[in-house]
């Protein structure tokens, strides 16, 4: 994991809230992944990206390639800030997708 990546999750409900923090790489990308397992249930994943410095193209693909069979199919992501083109696999769409 980049030395400076940090994330603070938060639950309220029926979402959970991942604020990322720091440099996203590949561990980076695995520890996210297995942070939104853990929390498969959540009807809305929000996954907020203002506060990352750099997103290593490694990690977005880990992440991006990964991301389908690690949550449950119903759930809603969510990505905002200005780093979410970058994560959202679904890129050139709306920030707001259905998977």
């Amino acid at each position: 994991m980049a030395k400076n990546f940090k994330m603070i999750v938060h639950r309220n409900s029926e979402s959970v809230h991942f604020r990322l923090i720091g440099d996203f790489d590949g561990s980076s990308a695995c520890e996210l992944l297995s942070a939104i397992q853990r929390h498969e249930k959540a009807a809305k994943v929000f996954i907020h990206t203002n506060c990352l410095k750099s997103v290593d193209p490694f990690g977005q693909n880990v992440f991006q390639n990964n991301l389908e069979c690690k949550k449950d199919p119903r759930s809603l992501v969510i990505f905002t800030g200005d780093n979410a083109s970058q994560l959202d696999p679904k890129r050139g769409q709306p920030s707001q997708v259905y998977y």
